[in-house]
């Protein structure tokens, strides 16, 4: 008996946090994950490591990219921008899975978490994490929110690059180490721009409500093939990094594996141009995170190589 009422309490919480997962889009936390990875290797490369520190900085990441993607499900959907032909996952507010009022709760607790984490960070480094932390958070919000969101300007694109890249790497090696080193800046523009590519994907699998929407952005303004070459754009910049890494580094070999991932990124690419518009492109905004991923910590590992083995 006790094991049937322990099922069903657990088939309970399961269906009250799947939507919460499901507005959280865990496809996309890579780009939360991932330069966290990159500054935690750049530290330990240089010989600091605060594990209190990674991690508080890993909750932060985390918790801004929930809260914005929290924010943008609601937002877009009391703004009318989701509607009945959306190609994207699932949103719970359009679905009525959760109210607006929920899933703006749930952002604000996100942001939050966040900001008790960053408290944490501000003890450890000093005041500027607190200015780096509200720019993180006020961007997320504006990302959707706001009289005059950032995905209506034309300048999403520079905000992901600026606080996915700079702002994250960039951040979590001042934590831990106290400074910002080139390697810091060459590793965050590499981080950035694979995360734009996340963006491109979505941008051109939502050229249609996008237009509709009044947003802007390269695949509305230029079409697909327009977002295509700015994904290859992107890749090309990001595997332009590890050379200069090797150059900057002191010729240490270790960090040229990320190399290894090229083929991956070749493929997503040959992939993302064959792929038909639709949902299908759904598939490769997941390819384009993962790859993301598998870069930064191959990265990230090339770094602690540096150090370990160099």
């Amino acid at each position: 008996m006790n094991f049937v009422i322990g099922m069903e309490q657990s088939n309970t919480l399961k269906k009250t946090l799947q939507p919460w997962i499901l507005a959280a889009r865990p496809r996309t936390l890579p780009a939360a994950i991932s330069p966290i990875l990159i500054g935690i290797g750049i530290s330990v490369f240089l010989g600091r490591f605060h594990l209190g520190a990674a991690l508080a900085a890993l909750i932060c990441a985390i918790c801004i990219q929930i809260g914005t993607n929290y924010i943008n499900d609601v937002v877009d959907f009391t703004r009318g921008h989701d509607q009945s032909d959306r190609l994207g996952p699932l949103r719970v507010t359009q679905a009525g899975l959760l109210s607006p009022k929920q899933v703006w709760g749930g952002g604000i607790a996100a942001f939050g978490l966040a900001i008790a984490a960053g408290l944490y960070l501000a003890v450890v480094a000093g005041w500027p994490v607190i200015l780096i932390g509200a720019a993180c958070i006020l961007a997320g919000i504006a990302y959707s929110a706001g009289p005059i969101p950032l995905v209506n300007t034309g300048l999403a694109d520079l905000f992901v690059l600026i606080f996915f890249g700079w702002a994250a790497v960039n951040g979590t090696v001042f934590v831990l180490t106290l400074s910002v080193p080139i390697e810091a800046w060459l590793g965050g523009l590499a981080a950035g721009v694979l995360t734009v590519n996340i963006l491109v994907v979505n941008n051109i699998r939502d050229i249609i409500s996008d237009q509709r929407a009044g947003r802007k952005n390269i695949p509305v303004i230029y079409g697909r093939r327009g977002g295509e070459i700015e994904y290859l754009i992107m890749l090309g910049i990001a595997y332009l990094m590890p050379l200069a890494l090797f150059l900057v580094m002191d010729w240490q070999p270790w960090i040229l594996l990320t190399y290894l991932t090229l083929p991956a990124a070749i493929k997503a690419y040959l992939e993302l141009h064959k792929t038909p518009d639709g949902k299908l492109l759904n598939v490769q905004l997941a390819k384009t995170a993962r790859l993301l991923f598998l870069y930064s910590l191959a990265m990230a590992g090339g770094f602690v190589l540096s150090r370990w083995l160099g």
